[in-house]
């Protein structure tokens, strides 16, 4: 089978983590998120995967230099100007000429949705459209998609204003979870060469139609594209509120503390305690880091080749690749970006996030900050 995957937009909620890199190849615990996203959809027997491709697109090509990512075909459809959802969808199927039904995924969502049982779903219903649908208490941070009882779509309400809907009688609503399986006369109402969006101008009228549908999954689903998703998107693998190990060959030891490779943990005589103090669960620690024995690790992601000093604190973080605490320096509940450096004594908080390379000066305090900002 074939999917779509929309991988085209700027990222701009998660400046400055994407000023240099697009929000697809973005680690998710040591993972490209990308990457992810197609070993679970080769799960469901996708073999050839078209990526929706606009922002920073060599990046992408950089990453899967063969244009096979494990078993899947990749193919690259770079729009020449920014399309919309629809006109995106429209311009990767026809580039590498889909004419049979096909999957559309959102390239920043990261789900454990039985796709193959959506496709069995949309069959039985001979639907021209089938949507994923997740229960959320408050939908106006998405599409709203109120169905019937054979799951038709009865009405499309993309992200209605805070407070306009309340939830069903249930407490919750279903919204659109970024998952589509498609006909593809579905390709009939995208006009090609203007921008076109798939929640306000094809579901509406597919549902007017009666042909659209909605897959209800209780599964896990979430979208990563603001600073607190794609921060809890980590700490969900490593605290295993999403099932599995977090991260290809990670090793879970005392604690709940996950590491890859043998980073150092400061040394044999914190080693043998679990850890001690050192490092505390749900935690994951990459390949080649290294976090003082007088150090502390709680709730977070510490990646590949990063160094927490000695009595430095990272609690409910993440820190990229190469990033760098350094002595008596505190990151809590933030992002620091990769080869990014906090400084001695230093006090990062309050979901900051760092781009690349950033250097936080010693003793410096920030809470909630974005830096460096987009225009720096």
């Amino acid at each position: 089978m074939k999917a779509v995957v929309l991988v085209g937009g700027t990222g701009t909620r998660l400046r400055p983590l994407t000023l240099t890199v697009p929000k697809q190849v973005l680690p998710i615990v040591e993972v490209p998120m990308i990457e992810r996203v197609l070993a679970y959809l080769e799960g469901h027997g996708v073999d050839e995967v078209v990526l929706s491709l606009g922002y920073l697109h060599e990046a992408f090509e950089a990453l899967f230099p063969q244009g096979r990512a494990g078993n899947v075909r990749l193919t690259y459809a770079v729009e020449p100007e920014p399309l919309d959802t629809a006109g995106a969808v429209g311009f990767a199927a026809r580039h590498a000429g889909i004419s049979e039904r096909f999957l559309v995924v959102n390239g920043d969502i990261l789900t454990d949705l039985d796709v193959t049982a959506m496709i069995a779903f949309h069959e039985e219903r001979h639907a021209q459209a089938t949507i994923s649908l997740a229960a959320v208490a408050d939908p106006s941070a998405f599409g709203l998609v109120p169905i019937d009882g054979e799951g038709r779509v009865v009405a499309f309400v993309e992200k209605p204003a805070a407070g306009s809907v309340g939830p069903s009688s249930a407490g919750v609503s279903l919204i659109n979870a970024g998952t589509y399986v498609l006909e593809p006369s579905v390709l009939d109402h995208i006009p090609e060469g203007r921008r076109v969006s798939i929640e306000r101008e094809v579901f509406p009228v597919l549902a007017a139609e009666g042909t659209l549908y909605g897959f209800e999954s209780p599964d896990y689903w979430t979208d990563t594209g603001t600073p607190r998703q794609y921060l809890d998107a980590q700490l969900d693998l490593v605290s295993g509120r999403r099932p599995g190990p977090p991260a290809p060959d990670a090793r879970q030891a005392a604690g709940g503390v996950w590491t890859l490779s043998d980073p150092d943990l400061g040394g044999p005589d914190v080693a043998e305690a679990g850890f001690g103090a050192s490092v505390q669960g749900p935690s994951l620690i990459g390949a080649g880091a290294s976090v003082a024995a007088d150090a502390s690790v709680e709730g977070s992601v510490v990646g590949a080749g990063c160094r927490v000093d000695s009595g430095a604190s990272v609690v409910g973080s993440v820190l990229l690749a190469h990033a760098v605490v350094e002595k008596g320096a505190i990151v809590r509940g933030s992002i620091v970006g990769a080869g990014a450096r906090v400084g001695a004594g230093a006090e990062v908080s309050g979901l900051t996030v760092l781009g690349d390379g950033y250097v936080v000066e010693a003793g410096t305090r920030l809470d909630g900050a974005r830096l460096p900002a987009a225009a720096e």
